[in-house]
Order: C-alpha cells, then sequence, then structure tokens
C-alpha cells in the first residue's frame, strides 16, 4: 500500500466518523518553545491549554513535523526520521478512551477492501500506563485482546504532557509484531525494534502540577473536560505494509537511496556503513526540502542551524560515498516527484528550494576548505600545549563563526588521534539556544505570566476586534494585570495591561506594529502605548494610568490614535505591493520572510538565494508599485475558506496561522494575500513608495526598506536640497555630479598615495639616527623609541627590521610604538645575539603590553600588538628596559 493512500485511508476513516478534517500547519509557528512542529496536536495547542475553545468537538489531520533530536539516530535505526508524518485523531470533550480506542482498532486491523490497513490482529499487542486498569480492560473488551498481549509500562513511556504545569494524562500505545527473525520474545518491553510502535493514544484527564507523572508525580487534579489526542506514524505503517526492511526503503525515501546510487556508483545494502550514510542522505535532503518550503532558510542559529547542518550532512555523506559532484538539486527533484502528490507546495516552491539548496551546496564546498584550515589550527594549538582534547571553545567557532557542523568536527578530531570536548561545546549551544528563546518569550509575552491572560480568558472569553471598521468604541474592563499577575485596580502613575471585551486596537502581528491611543472611563484615563495577543484571542494593551484608578469591570472607551493608524496601514499595504512587485522581477523565490509595517516606514525580508538585487531591478519594482498608486486600485479585504484561498492564488505567509476561515486583501488585480492586517481604502491614499536600501540581513535572505506617504515626500525634499548644495560647490548641473565627484574622489586617494610613499620614505630614513640613540643595558643595545604619529602597521615593521639590521652583530633589541589618536601599535625585533642571551620578542611584547592596555605576541624575532592606553608608552618603555636587564646573561 503507497503512503499517499495510507493518508487517504486514515483521513476518510475519521471523516466517515464525523470527524473535522483539519489541514497540516506549517512546520514553522510563531512558538518560542519550538524549533519545528514536532507533533501532530501542536496547531491544537490552545484548545488542550484553554486558552481558546476549540471549533470542533472531534478534528482528523495529517500533520508534517520534524524531530530534531533523533538526528543522529538517523540511520542506525529502523524507524527514526526527522522528517515524519503523524496522523491523529481528537477529541474536545467528545470521545474518550472507548471511543479512541474503537476508532483505531478498527482501522488497524480493518479489512483493507473495507477502507482499512489490513494488519493480522494476532500480531497487534498494546501497552498501557501502569495503573490504567480502565485502559486494560477497554482493550480487552473493545478489541478482543488477550491479556498476555497487553503490556503495563511506567510514565517514562506511557505517560504524556507538555513538559509543563497543564494538561496531562496516561498513553496507550499500539504495536506489531514484525516476527522472530527480527528479535527476542516478549512484547514491546523486551524489544521494540521486532514490536514496532505504530500508534499513541493519549487519554488527557489531568491536570499536573510542577512535578511530572512521567516521573512518579501525582496529578494534581482532573480536567472538567477529558479530551483524545492520538499519533499514527505514516511512515512505520508504510515500512509494515509495503513488506520492507526499515522506514527508509518505503515509497518515498527509497528512490532517493536509488538516485544516490548512481550519482555516486555504490551499491545499499552491501556495506553497512554505507548504508547508513544512503539513509541519512534520504531522510536528510526530504527533510530539508519540507522545511524550506514552509519558509526556512539556513543560518547560524535556530531552525536555520539545524536545516544547515542537515544539508551538510547529505553533502558529506555524498562525498564520502565517492560524489564529487554538486548532488542537492538533483536529489531535490526526487524528492519532489516522490512526496508531491501529498505536498503540492513542493512543486510551486520547487525553484525557491532549489535555489537555496545551491546557495549552500555552493558555500559548504568553501565552509570545508576555510574550516579545515581552522580546525588544522585548533589540532596543532592541542597538541603543542600537550593536550588530547580540542577546546569545546574551539569547536563552537567553529560551528558558530564557520558553519562547521560538530560531527565534522568530531569525525576530523577522531581522525587526528584527539576528542572533543563536547560537553563544553553542548553547553555553549545550550546557552546559545536559551538566550534566543528567552528573547522570544520576553518579546511574546513581555514577561508576564501566562496563566494570568488564561485566568482573564476563562473567565470573561475572547475579545472582540472591531478595529477593521471602527477605531473608537465602548468596552469594558473585564481584566488588570500589573506586575505579571491579575489586579483589580490600578492608581494613577501605575504601568497596566487592560483586557476589554471587545476593542478596535489593533494587536501586533504579521509584521504590523500595534495601534496606541487612549482607554479613558469615569475618572481615569490610561495611555496605550503597545497592544499584544499573547494567547490567542486575548488582546492586552499595555500603558500607564495617567489619571484616575482604572478598575476592573469598569466601562471604558477606547480611542486608537488616528494618524499613527493611518500611517501603519499605509505601509502594511506598500508591504503587500513590494512583495507582488519583486516576485514578479524575481520570481516565486523572492517569498517573504518577514516584515515591519511602521508608521511612516516599512521593512520587507525576503528570500534571495541568488544574491543581491540589481539597481535596476529596484528601480523598476519603485516605479512599478507607484504606478500602481497612481491607478487608484480599490483594496479589498474579505472573507473566504482556506480551499478557495488556495484556489485563488492568495499568497500564505509561512509560519501563520490560518483556521478554516481565511482574510485575503485583494490590491486590484495586482496583489493577493491572506493577511489579518490593516490597510487603506485605496492605494491612492499611499501618496508615494520610496525604496530606500537593499542588503544581505543571512544565508539567502535579503531585506529591503522603504518609506511610504509623507515620510517618503520629505525624504525626496531633503535629497534635494543637498544635490542641490552639491551642485553649487561643484558648479555643475546635477546630472554632472557624479562624473565630478568621481574626479575628485580619484585625485584624493592618488594624492593619499603618493603622501603614505613620502611619509614611508620619512620613516624609514629615520633608522640611523634611532642606531646612534641606543643604549647599553647590560650590554644589549636597547632601541626604544616612539615614532611619528600615522605610521602604519607595515612601515612600522619594515623600520624595526632595518634597525636590527643595523645593529649587525651587536645583541640587540628594537621596540617602536607608534600612537594613532587614543591608540598605539608596537613591533618589538630581536637580533640573533639578543636571543642567544635568552631575550625573545614574544616575551618581551607580555613584559610591557600591559603597560599600554595592550596584548600582543609573534615569534621570538619579531613580535608586534596594539593597546589603547597611549599615555603608558613612557611606562612600556621603562618595563622593557627592566625585563632587558633582568635577562640572563
Amino acid at each position: 500500500m503507497q503512503t499517499h493512500e495510507i493518508r487517504r485511508r486514515f483521513l476518510a476513516h475519521f471523516e466517515n466518523a464525523g470527524h473535522t478534517p483539519v489541514p497540516s500547519a506549517s512546520l514553522i509557528l510563531d512558538d518560542p518553545t519550538l524549533l519545528f512542529v514536532n507533533a501532530g496536536m501542536v496547531q491544537f495547542k490552545p484548545y488542550f491549554l484553554g486558552d481558546a475553545p476549540a471549533p470542533w468537538k472531534t478534528a482528523t489531520s495529517i500533520q508534517k513535523c520534524v524531530r530534531t533530536g533523533d538526528i543522529e539516530n538517523v540511520g542506525h535505526t529502523t524507524r527514526h526520521n526527522t522528517f515524519f508524518q503523524m496522523a491523529g485523531n481528537f477529541s474536545f470533550g467528545d470521545y474518550f478512551k472507548e471511543g479512541a480506542i474503537r476508532h483505531a482498532w478498527t482501522l488497524v486491523t480493518g479489512s483493507q477492501d473495507d477502507g482499512g490497513y489490513g494488519f493480522d490482529p494476532e500480531r497487534i499487542w498494546v501497552t498501557v500506563y501502569d495503573n490504567d486498569d480502565e485502559a486494560e480492560r477497554l482493550w480487552q473488551e473493545v478489541a478482543g485482546l488477550p491479556p498476555e498481549r497487553i503490556q503495563r509500562r511506567d510514565g517514562r513511556d506511557n505517560y504524556w504532557d507538555m513538559g509543563v504545569p497543564g494538561p496531562g494524562g496516561p498513553c496507550s500505545e499500539i504495536y506489531y509484531d514484525r516476527g522472530p527473525e527480527f528479535g527476542i520474545e516478549g512484547g514491546p518491553v523486551a524489544d521494540e525494534d521486532r514490536y514496532l510502535e505504530i500508534w499513541n493514544l493519549v487519554f488527557m484527564q489531568d491536570v499536573r502540577g510542577e512535578a511530572s507523572p512521567k516521573y512518579g508525580a501525582e496529578p494534581i487534579g482532573e480536567l472538567p473536560q477529558k479530551n483524545i489526542d492520538t499519533g499514527l506514524g505514516v511512515e512505520r505503517v508504510a515500512f509494515l505494509l509495503q513488506g520492507v526492511e526499515n522506514v527508509y526503503e518505503t515509497d518515498l525515501l527509497r528512490p532517493v537511496i536509488d538516485r544516490t546510487q548512481e550519482l555516486t556508483g555504490r551499491r545499499y545494502g552491501v556495506d553497512e556503513a554505507d548504508d547508513v550514510r544512503f539513509r541519512v542522505i534520504a531522510d536528510h535532503v526530504r527533510t530539508a526540502a519540507m522545511i524550506i518550503s514552509d519558509g526556512a532558510t539556513p543560518g547560524n542559529e535556530g531552525r536555520g542551524y539545524v536545516l544547515r547542518r542537515l544539508l551538510r550532512r547529505v553533502i558529506r555523506n555524498a562525498r564520502i560515498l565517492g560524489c564529487t559532484d554538486p548532488v542537492l538539486v538533483d536529489l531535490l527533484g526526487v524528492v519532489r516527484d516522490a512526496m508531491g502528490p501529498s505536498y503540492p507546495e513542493l512543486h510551486t516552491s520547487y525553484e525557491r528550494i532549489a535555489a537555496a539548496f545551491r546557495t549552500e551546496e555552493e558555500s559548504f564546498l568553501a565552509t570545508l576548505a576555510t574550516g579545515s584550515k581552522i580546525f588544522e589550527g585548533a589540532v596543532a594549538e592541542t597538541r603543542a600545549g600537550g593536550g588530547t582534547t580540542i577546546p569545546g571553545a574551539s569547536a563552537f567557532a567553529l560551528h558558530d563563526t564557520y558553519g562547521f557542523p560538530i560531527d565534522l568536527t568530531l569525525e576530523m578530531a577522531s581522525e587526528a588521534g584527539l576528542e572533543v570536548d563536547e560537553g563544553a561545546f553542548r553547553t555553549l549551544m545550550d546557552e546559545q539556544r536559551a538566550r534566543a528563546k528567552a528573547d522570544a518569550a520576553a518579546r511574546k509575552q513581555g514577561g508576564a505570566d501566562a496563566h494570568a491572560y488564561r485566568e482573564v480568558l476563562e473567565r470573561a472569553g475572547l475579545t472582540r476586534f472591531l478595529g477593521y471598521s471602527d477605531l473608537v468604541a465602548d468596552s469594558t474592563v473585564v481584566g488588570l494585570i500589573v506586575d505579571g499577575q491579575p489586579a483589580f485596580a490600578a492608581g494613577e502613575g501605575h504601568d497596566v495591561e487592560i483586557i476589554l471585551d471587545r476593542t478596535p486596537f489593533y494587536a501586533e502581528g504579521g509584521g504590523q506594529q500595534s495601534d496606541t491611543g487612549r482607554i479613558v472611563g469615569d475618572g481615569f484615563s490610561v495611555e496605550v502605548t503597545d497592544v499584544q495577543s499573547p494567547v490567542p484571542g486575548l488582546v492586552v494593551h499595555k500603558g500607564r494610568v495617567v489619571s484616575g484608578e482604572v478598575v476592573r469591570d469598569a466601562a471604558a472607551r477606547a480611542e486608537v490614535d488616528v494618524e499613527r493608524r493611518a500611517a501603519v496601514s499605509r505601509s502594511h499595504t506598500a508591504t503587500h505591493l513590494v512583495h507582488a512587485g519583486m516576485r514578479r522581477a524575481l520570481g516565486d523565490a523572492a517569498a517573504q520572510a518577514g516584515s515591519l509595517n511602521a508608521p511612516g516606514r516599512l521593512r520587507f525580508d525576503f528570500t534571495s538565494p541568488g544574491g543581491a538585487v540589481p539597481a535596476t531591478v529596484l528601480t523598476d519594482v519603485e516605479d512599478e508599485v507607484n504606478s500602481v498608486l497612481l491607478g487608484d486600485d480599490e483594496v479589498r479585504p474579505y472573507i473566504t475558506s482556506m480551499d478557495e484561498a488556495r484556489k485563488l492564488g492568495a499568497i500564505a505567509l509561512f509560519g501563520e496561522r490560518y483556521g478554516d476561515e481565511v482574510r485575503i486583501v485583494d490590491i486590484g488585480d495586482y496583489s493577493r494575500e491572506l493577511c489579518g492586517g490593516t490597510h487603506v481604502g485605496r492605494t491612492g491614499q499611499l501618496g508615494l513608495v520610496k525604496l530606500l536600501s537593499e542588503g544581505s540581513i543571512g544565508s539567502g535572505v535579503r531585506r529591503v526598506e522603504a518609506l511610504v506617504g509623507i515620510d517618503a515626500f520629505r525624504f525626496l525634499a531633503r535629497e534635494h536640497v543637498l544635490v542641490n548644495q552639491l551642485a553649487e560647490q561643484f558648479r555643475a548641473q546635477p546630472d554632472e555630479l557624479p562624473d565630478r565627484i568621481a574626479g575628485v574622489v580619484d585625485r584624493l586617494r592618488t594624492a593619499e598615495k603618493e603622501l603614505e610613499t613620502i611619509r614611508a620614505r620619512e620613516v624609514l630614513s629615520s633608522a640611523g639616527s634611532l642606531v646612534d640613540g641606543a643604549e647599553d643595558v647590560g650590554g644589549i643595545a636597547l632601541v626604544a623609541a616612539r615614532t611619528p604619529a600615522g605610521v602604519g602597521g607595515g612601515d612600522l615593521r619594515s623600520l624595526a627590521g632595518d634597525v636590527r639590521g643595523r645593529l649587525q652583530a651587536r645583541p640587540g633589541v628594537v621596540a617602536l610604538f607608534a600612537p594613532d589618536g587614543d591608540k598605539v601599535s608596537f613591533v618589538v625585533a630581536t637580533t640573533e645575539g639578543a636571543r642567544e642571551r635568552g631575550l625573545a620578542a614574544g616575551d618581551l611584547v607580555k613584559a610591557f603590553a600591559p603597560a599600554v592596555n595592550g596584548r600582543g605576541g609573534g615569534k621570538p624575532d619579531l613580535a608586534q600588538g596594539g593597546g589603547s592606553g597611549v599615555a603608558g608608552i613612557d611606562d612600556a618603555i621603562a618595563a622593557l628596559r627592566a625585563e632587558v636587564a633582568g635577562a640572563e646573561r
């Protein structure tokens, strides 16, 4: 049975049972706790947490998932993938254990002619939580399983929660016995390769506290509404039904292995080490394609680093198998053809994904060359110090600065007979990730306790947003939060977060900055400076009480700053136009990767694996966008279904959550996007869009910044004044300025080079006088002097070498200090006679460098460095003199 058919049967089974089919969420969601969606229930998390009411009683989905913790296991086991498809059915207060077990058993063991999977019931085993008597009884009653094929396991295997206080419950897992040729008897507790888990049923019934029942703690209560969350591994079912040895040999991954054989000339199934590499390639190239199709790009942090690591493991394993030619784009075509029937975005985004693959492969070849040199330096330094372990900081620098994967560093270190301090490396990585997560969480919630928001949501319900049509609204204060905790009142001067039952204020989201304004009532006034939605459906107004006292349940009037809203809306509409213009000019590869819509200005980030956008393209896009403004096209928002939006070709932004109903914004016939933001009524209201700059902000990601409306006019007015001033200074017409200025710059550069040549001659001519001024320090000729300001490093070294040469056979030390503003450069050179007396240039630098707040080093005959303490030059010379005087004779 093909994988696409396995997916279809699952959805059909639960649709026939009354479940609402829900499309897979993007792998990339706005959740600071996740790099990627890693389970089928993630998009339903707000409903399980009680942050928002579920729109359905029951649902079913096939969710795209990526689990980065399995990367090291990929290829070595029969069942681990980084990307996998999780089929699930969900009940929000509808059926519970009996229904979940009945649905699962019917599908798993039902005949294939009747739409089931047709697994032999005699080969099915299940596990239940160690005290879940009810689940064991139901498996016997509903499925007819004998007690000997039902095994109990503790919370580490059969209890599920989110890792934080909140909902949880016992699990029941379904396993299939592959037969004695795959392992020992004894059920899942004895061998999980022979007895393969295919489905996990989670019975959410508990409220867990700070400690998890997974590790023996007792739940602190029961959920008022019992829920079901299940997950069936599509890839695992596929390899069982297709009769292959592992998940890598199924119909979706085996074609990649076959193509890799053709590219490398090696054969799969001959050598186990090679087989692991084949499986890693097949798994990782598919995962990378799916991640990029959902909007991520390779980088050095977070999900970008994971993506880069996956691609580079593919490239390196292909090269180890013998393929020196580029492989990524070739293999991408195989992934597209295999996965396309279920994921059409692989076809529509193919060029964008291919461009990212191509850029990353070219970059990694350069990384291999550069990183290898840095690695060799780390090896030499480790051996010079008599060590056998490369420091974790060196491994981290290789990763963070040069993009060198840690597994590559480990492999190369092993080949060199060394180890790597992995513990220190992991600590540095964890610290980096923790900082990123903390920053994201702080930006999302402002440091407040999410429980405070949930308490308001549970008590008062969702906030009704009126801001598309109204900028002033009468409301009721349904919640107050002060210092992160619920409050009943807040007085003058207090920072406060206010929740209204209805609001015209737009909460920051989709790149659009929030509204500002004020909330007033009987005897109080609050200045609103920020608006956020920390939990879905709840709008939180952040500000300061400027007069009186605001209390919960008070009547209030919410007033949006009209001028700011209009300016932000103009920027948001302009962003849609710039996005459309870039896609028309560069193709679909120019997909939005972020934006900022602020009053009078915008920032638009987009993928551009091909590199910098030519200035002529930016000019054409700007002209085209402003032509749309002149046309005064209507900006028309409307609500439709997600299916209809796809048919209309509306552009969706990856990482955004979309429900069954979505809001589309059409701008004439020029742009159509899914968008929840605010916009102008007609394009003529923008006035003018002026693109200011374009540049790189990361691998394959570019940024355009622009001004809109009156801000754009003011910018052009300033530019006009500046051009007129320059034209007057140069006594030229404005269109002659580029040539005139270029000529002046060329003459200045020529003059600077001539001055440098003259200064170098003057500096070098002073060598004789410096030698004449040498002082005798214990039989050593010491030349220590301050050179004129502005002497460059190259001239300083040349002068030191010339002076040393003039000392001839005399034991001598030359130390020259060149001040430059508040900094100083220095060079130390020693003669052979001085070195024979134990004076090494590098050691001498260490003796005097602290006096000039500096550092440096080098070889025994020549060393150099710099510092920031020009006033300490005399002290440095004194320290040098003392060091020379104290040298062994």
